[in-house]
Parts: structure tokens; C-alpha cells; sequence
């Protein structure tokens, strides 16, 4: 399938004008599949194409008799659910779903520059300017989240891709839950990065989210996580005692935002109105970008 990225102006101008998007009851028929973007536990996401409008979009195919023995089914439900109803130039945006019987379909936003993991990876570690850069995004999209009561809960680089402009999106909400009330005590999400409430089942908030912050900017500028470690007791161990150790190479304003994040008491780590005019994010972040909500 040969296709045509749009700009993102484009792209949004036509998101807004249709309608379609959210009322139109959809089939695999509706569109032009293309190459496979990526491959999970449960399916494959493909590039496609809608054949009206030719808006290009990604499709994440799910087997449903996968999502039933895993019993992921609520889960999936909870996802299409939070991401739905989430709208932000740095949150990937979840236009609709159907299924058939034997497979469930998400019509997602696409999102041309790929998973952030590989950049990193290829990168081995990101400058100052690009790390701050993205972690303005990801606060600016994580408020969008939390005064919805939504706590993403999975915050890392595997969750994260890359739009046209390069600016980042949350693209997983798979582990993310609704908080009416205040206070969780479910533990979930990846190793590096639970906060010491979570790895001691204690209730939790919102600033499990700081937390991942905090590791997020220490792995963008050292390459690893901060609490790595061969075992998993290992890692409990480092995590619970939240003594951080950084190469020589890191800046002493990133070193002073990381520790207001990695606290051990979630009531310490700092806001993310906190975070964004710290010294490290306003003096190495590109703000110069303006994103439209779509």
C-alpha cells in the first residue's frame, strides 16, 4: 500500500471534519491494509488505509481466543475505554474499535517516527535537549491524564512512540486505570520503573506517574534504568532504599529534578507544573513546537 503522510495540520484538519470517526460503525472492509508497524502477545498492528478519505491510520489486531485464555479482557476493555475518551497532541489518539468473531480491531492514530525504545536503543542515550524535550511533552499529556483521574501506571520508553514532527506520544494504556478514589493498592506495570509503594503493595495515586518521570529522565540520559539489576530482589532492594547513582556525565540540574522525583514518599515528589519550570526542563527543552489537540 503505497501511501502519503500527512502533515499534522492536515492530518487534524481531517480528523476534525470527520465525524465519521465516532459514530460510523466500522468494518475490516472499510480499509486498505498495509505492512505490519509492530507485533504483540495478542495480535499485530498493521499500517492502513481508510478508503474514503485515505487517512492513513494504524489498526492493532487482537485474537480474541488469546485475549480470553490470558483473560485479558477487562483489561481491554479499560483501555479502550481511558484512551478514548483522552485527547492531546502527545497522547495517541484511540479513533474507534470494532470486532468480528474472531478478532478485535483498534483504529489508532499513526504515528510515523516509531517506537521511541528503538531511538533510544539506536542512540544508546539522548542529549539534554531532546530528553527535557520529551519530558515537557509527557508532562504536559500526563496532567491531560490525571485531571481525568486516569493514572497511566506503565511510563516508559516501550509505551512511547513518535509523531510526524517528533514530538512523543503515550501510545499504551493497557495497565492505566480510572481513580475515582484517591488511593490503589493493585501492583502492575514494569520492574525498572514501580515506585517503592507498589513493589510493597501499600496504596498508591497519581505520583506513581512522578515516579516513572523521574527513572524515564535517568534511562534517557545514562541509556539503562536507575534501580537495573540482575535479580528481581535485586531490583526491590534498589528501589526501596531510592539511592541513586549517576555517571559523571550527567548535569547537576538533571541530577536535582531526578531526585524531587524519586522520592521515597509519594506526597514529596514534585509536581509536574514542578517539573516543567525546573531549571534542567527550561533551560534544555525545545518548546518552540506547538502541537493542535486533535
Amino acid at each position: 500500500m503505497a501511501t502519503r503522510v500527512q502533515s499534522q495540520g492536515e492530518a487534524t484538519r481531517k480528523v476534525r471534519n470527520l465525524g465519521i470517526w465516532s459514530v460510523k460503525k466500522w468494518c475490516l472492509q472499510d480499509f486498505e491494509i498495509g505492512r505490519p508497524l509492530g507485533k504483540g502477545k495478542f495480535g499485530n498492528v498493521y499500517l492502513a488505509r481508510e478508503k474514503t478519505t485515505k487517512y492513513v491510520v494504524a489498526l492493532k489486531v487482537m485474537f480474541k481466543s488469546q485475549l480470553q485464555k490470558s483473560g485479558m479482557e477487562h483489561q481491554l476493555r479499560r483501555e479502550i475505554e481511558i484512551q478514548s475518551h483522552l485527547r492531546h497532541p502527545n497522547i495517541l489518539c484511540l479513533f474507534n474499535w470494532f470486532h468480528d468473531e474472531t478478532r478485535v480491531y483498534l483504529i489508532l492514530e499513526y504515528a510515523p517516527q516509531g517506537e521511541l525504545y528503538k531511538q533510544l536503543t539506536s542512540a544508546r542515550r539522548f542529549t539534554d535537549k531532546r530528553a527535557a524535550t520529551y519530558i515537557y511533552q509527557l508532562c504536559d499529556a500526563l496532567k491531560v491524564c490525571h485531571a481525568q483521574n486516569v493514572i497511566h501506571r506503565d511510563i516508559k520508553p516501550e509505551n512511547l512512540l513518535v509523531g510526524i514532527n517528533g514530538e512523543i506520544k503515550i501510545a499504551d494504556f493497557g495497565w492505566s486505570v480510572h481513580a475515582p478514589s484517591s488511593r490503589r493498592a493493585t501492583m502492575c506495570g514494569t520492574l525498572d520503573y514501580l515506585p517503592p509503594e507498589m513493589i510493597e503493595a501499600a496504596p498508591y495515586n497519581e505520583k506513581v506517574d512522578h515516579w516513572a518521570l523521574g527513572i524515564l529522565i535517568y534511562e534517557f540520559l545514562v541509556g539503562k534504568p536507575p534501580f537495573e539489576s540482575p535479580t528481581m530482589h535485586e531490583t526491590y532492594r534498589r528501589i526501596r532504599e531510592c539511592k541513586v547513582q549517576f555517571p559523571p556525565y550527567v548535569s547537576a540540574e538533571a541530577r536535582d529534578l531526578i531526585g524531587k522525583l524519586l522520592r521515597r514518599c509519594p506526597s514529596e515528589r514534585i509536581s509536574l507544573d514542578e517539573v516543567k519550570v525546573h531549571p534542567w526542563v527550561v533551560n534544555n527543552a525545545d518548546t518552540t513546537v506547538v502541537c493542535k489537540t486533535l
